[in-house]
């Protein structure tokens, strides 16, 4: 994507943490604030409907008007925002460009951390442009807005996914900046690594099975998935392995590489207690995505198509499903292996950290124009990059320090295309529908 110069020059971010004083927020917290002129918030909305601007987002970006759909007509009032504190973890307002936090219960690990310091790095990465706007995000699993408990008025809530019956807007998962609970390293750092892998394993002289490493206990998918082991009355080419991530603390991460986990042809991606943040490191994976069935979606899988990005796998009969689905690939190896780049082109191309923050700002920004009041802090602490990285220790602070933004971005962002109209979703629904019939004709074909 050849994106244009922004009027705006790249500046140095700077995190400077005092060794002898209390750490604080300035006013001025990098030189970037500091040095660099600010666009309006008009300047920002001429740019955003200028369609020379810069080339066009990634197709997924229009589901930002669908997310928001059931605002566009009332707009989003304060007792709407306040409403959605029952299902929050925590509350954001971000003014003038500055970000301030108010905790309510804790997430689950550090989801909430890394979630807020992804958006301080979109904060500097591209100053001045997002909007005053307060929000409430929640940072569990499952979807938590549904669609038939309200007529209207609707509690505006970020989370990481949802399915057709939830209202909740999707915002880009924690992991992005990093797992440190789990040694998963920041998305830029992790996509370099897992390339470097693909490119030194042809995909032919792959192991020649699907693969599958996770924790399956409590969670009946995956349980029923591991019948899919092989056995000595089965072969469903399947090779499964339970993950104990507290064995793998202990030992110091030894054996849970996620780039050390592409040397098969094959990958299964399975829901978790909803959906799974592995999604995006399978697909990068440059094996053919073999995606069980589900109906959660998270802000970029909405972009994603069976035969093209993954090929399906029937939830109602996964072992036979995935004996198929590896014994066509490896009959047709030149297709198997296509399907498995274009996956992985998505996951390095559409889904890369550039893509991700200009998904937030234009989501950001979007939101924030329904907003039919002045947000402020009340209650909300001032946070900072300072406040955040300086304090933090070990993996934690480590992440943070690979994932921050190190000046801000001298390039516009990616030009959001208008809303689909219902012809656009129907189509889309049609052809997923279609061949996933598809998929089960050829299954039926064959001895299940």
């Amino acid at each position: 994507m050849n994106r244009q110069p922004s009027r705006i020059p790249a500046t140095p971010i700077i995190l400077s943490c005092p060794t002898d004083t209390a750490i604080t927020c300035n006013q001025t917290p990098n030189n970037a604030s500091s040095t660099t002129p600010l666009p309006s918030a008009s300047q920002n909305t001429k740019a955003k409907h200028n369609p020379f601007a810069s080339p066009s987002c990634p197709d997924f970006f229009r589901y930002i008007h669908e997310d928001l759909k059931p605002w566009k007509s009332t707009g989003i009032t304060k007792e709407m925002v306040d409403s959605s504190r029952q299902f929050a973890h925590f509350r954001l307002v971000i003014i003038n460009g500055k970000a301030y936090h108010e905790q309510y219960k804790k997430c689950f690990q550090t989801r909430d951390l890394f979630t807020i310091w992804g958006i301080l790095q979109l904060l500097n990465r591209y100053p001045g442009r997002v909007p005053d706007l307060e929000l409430m995000f929640n940072c569990e699993d499952p979807p938590m807005i549904k669609k038939s408990n309200y007529n209207s008025s609707a509690p505006p809530l970020f989370h990481y996914c949802k399915d057709e019956s939830a209202l909740d807007i999707l915002f880009p998962d924690w992991t992005f900046w990093g797992w440190p609970e789990v040694n998963i390293k920041p998305w830029d750092l992790l996509l370099d690594e897992l390339k470097n892998t693909t490119e030194s394993l042809e995909w032919k002289d792959k192991i020649p099975y699907a693969f599958w490493k996770g924790n399956p206990s409590g969670i009946g998918a995956r349980e029923d998935l591991m019948r899919c082991n092989l056995s000595n009355e089965h072969e469903w080419n399947a090779r499964l392995f339970r993950q104990d991530w507290r064995r793998e603390t202990a030992n110091g991460f030894t054996d849970s590489n996620l780039a050390k986990q592409c040397n098969y042809r094959y990958k299964i991606y399975i829901d978790g207690m909803s959906w799974s943040v592995s999604e995006k490191y399978i697909l990068a994976c440059k094996s053919p995505m073999l995606l069980v069935t589900t109906r959660y979606i998270d802000f970029y899988t909405r972009g994603l198509l069976p035969g093209k990005h993954y090929w399906p796998i029937n939830s109602s009969h996964k072992c036979e499903s995935i004996k198929f689905a590896v014994d066509w690939g490896n009959t047709h190896l030149k297709e198997a292996e296509d399907l498995g780049t274009r996956g992985s082109l998505f996951a390095r191309q559409e889904l890369s950290m550039e893509n991700t923050y200009d998904y937030m700002l234009h989501l950001l920004t979007e939101y924030a124009q329904l907003l039919t009041y002045k947000p402020t802090p009340d209650k909300a602490n001032h946070i900072c990059i300072e406040s955040m990285a300086c304090p933090a220790t070990g993996l934690w602070k480590q992440f943070m320090l690979d994932s921050m933004v190190k000046s801000t971005y001298e390039f516009e962002p990616c030009s959001l295309s208008p809303p689909f109209d219902i012809e656009d979703l129907n189509a889309v629904a049609r052809s997923k529908e279609e061949y996933l019939e598809d998929i089960e004709k050829m299954e039926k074909g064959t001895a299940l």
